[in-house]
């Protein structure tokens, strides 16, 4: 996840501060010296870094928190509070037209995920949104482009305006708005072209289909990866082409994220969405507080239950945990809670969710996902009455499982030890709910 090496450095940064007594001027100048280098290191923007230190010298001022027995707590609300400030407050949703549809264009430059990107906002406005949508392919220049698109509408239900006969992008535009008129739909998504690099040619044309329509959103897609000269891709765009916001791609990656944290404060567009994966559902609404969060170590407990409720039946998980708590549950009841997980996204995604998880590394992330889909294949092998009832797994069991798999006998003692415990423990606590004053979630 990008900011990963920030996180690290702020939590070993509020660590040192914890240990300390008192603050004073001269420990505060070494403190923000560390922020600097570490911001810095982000690829954040330096004179974004300047006025970021500032502001944090000039609250802790004014908090009078020199002298303080316990200063820590108080800096890191002030860090917190400024980057907050930095991201833009509070979260920018997208704007629709009062009447008729809306029509939203995708723009960018060519390898920032811009078409993928239209898709993902097309299945997040259908989903979250509750309008209808369709998506135009305005991108006639790229190979394959239109197949992509056509693809990942098709993918998510949502109806999809081309026309391969032609290069008249103002036609195909108004196409779209007589079918988007004809069928009533809320919303226009465009795909419009991208170069490799800024050109008239591609501003021109941008501008000739804002000309030819009335456009209410006009969304930026920025690659988190292009660093530094993230905010000079927009700041051209913005100048030539009235921006309405951005959509921040690939934060899932290892970029240093410091285009996140510049781009808002250098051009005054708020981030509107951030991609967070390749899967199509992998795209979130930009909440400030909650990025602030996740890059001072602190989780977002807040996505986290969001992303459950979207993607976790609520009767079926009260069902297995009934179940599960009276130890009555079995190797299928096991993989249908290990696939509810698997819905919220990829395990080191979701530790970074928790507020005081340890990290993981990727070698241990990827092992504990594979002996997941270990799990599923394992269980997979065997027969509905062995999943039914587990204890009657002898050793003749044991190996046919493992060649039906391809796993070995040890991977399915392991599966079943795990089960065994899982309720064994579960057992345990039912017995002693009394004492615990019940289970408030069942």
């Amino acid at each position: 996840m990008a900011f990963e090496s920030l996180t690290e450095k702020f939590q070993a940064l509020f660590k040192k501060l914890r240990g300390q007594s008192r603050l004073t001027e001269a420990n505060m100048e070494a403190m923000l010296e560390e922020i600097r280098v570490a911001l810095l290191e982000a690829d954040v923007n330096l004179k974004v870094v300047r006025q970021f230190l500032a502001a944090i010298k000039e609250q802790a001022l004014g908090q009078k928190v020199f002298g303080e027995l316990n200063p820590s707590q108080t800096l890191v609300k002030i860090v917190r509070e400024q980057l907050i400030e930095l991201l833009g407050k509070d979260e920018t949703p997208l704007t629709y037209a009062k009447t008729g549809p809306t029509f939203m264009m995708v723009v960018g430059l060519q390898g920032t995920g811009k078409t993928t990107t239209a898709a993902k906002l097309a299945q997040l406005i259908k989903d979250k949104d509750h309008k209808s949508v369709a998506l135009v392919a305005a991108d006639i220049y790229r190979p394959a482009a239109i197949d992509q698109l056509e693809t990942l509408a098709r993918q998510i239900n949502v109806p999809f305006i081309k026309d391969r006969t032609t290069k008249d992008v103002l036609g195909i535009i108004k196409q779209a708005e007589r079918e988007a008129l004809k069928n009533g739909y809320d919303v226009v998504l465009i795909d419009t072209a991208g170069r490799l690099n800024i050109d008239a040619v591609l501003m021109k044309e941008l501008q000739a289909i804002r000309q030819a329509i009335t456009v209410t959103e006009t969304l930026l897609v920025i690659d988190a990866m292009a660093g530094q000269d993230a905010y000079n891709v927009a700041a051209s765009f913005h100048e030539q082409l009235p921006l309405s916001g951005l959509v921040m791609t690939k934060l899932d990656g290892d970029a240093r994220g410091g285009a996140a944290l510049s781009i808002r404060h250098l051009t005054g567009l708020p981030i509107k969405f951030i991609g967070v994966g390749e899967k199509i559902d992998a795209i979130e609404k930009f909440y400030p507080e909650r990025l602030a969060d996740r890059i001072l170590g602190m989780g977002d407990v807040v996505t986290l239950i969001e992303k459950a409720q979207e993607k976790i039946d609520e009767k079926e998980a009260k069902k297995a945990v009934d179940k599960m708590m009276s130890g009555r549950f079995d190797l299928n009841d096991m993989l249908a809670q290990m696939k509810q997980v698997q819905k919220l996204g990829s395990l080191g995604g979701l530790i970074k969710m928790l507020p005081g998880m340890p990290k993981i590394s990727a070698e241990q992330q990827e092992q504990a996902e594979r002996e997941m889909r270990n799990f599923e294949v394992i269980i997979n092998s065997m027969t509905p009455e062995e999943r039914n009832n587990p204890d009657i797994l002898r050793n003749s069991r044991k190996i046919r499982i493992a060649k039906g798999s391809g796993k070995t006998a040890n991977d399915i003692n392991r599966i079943l030890k795990k089960y065994e415990q899982t309720r064994d423990m579960m057992r345990v606590l039912n017995a002693n709910k009394g004492k615990l004053g019940g289970f408030p979630f069942r």
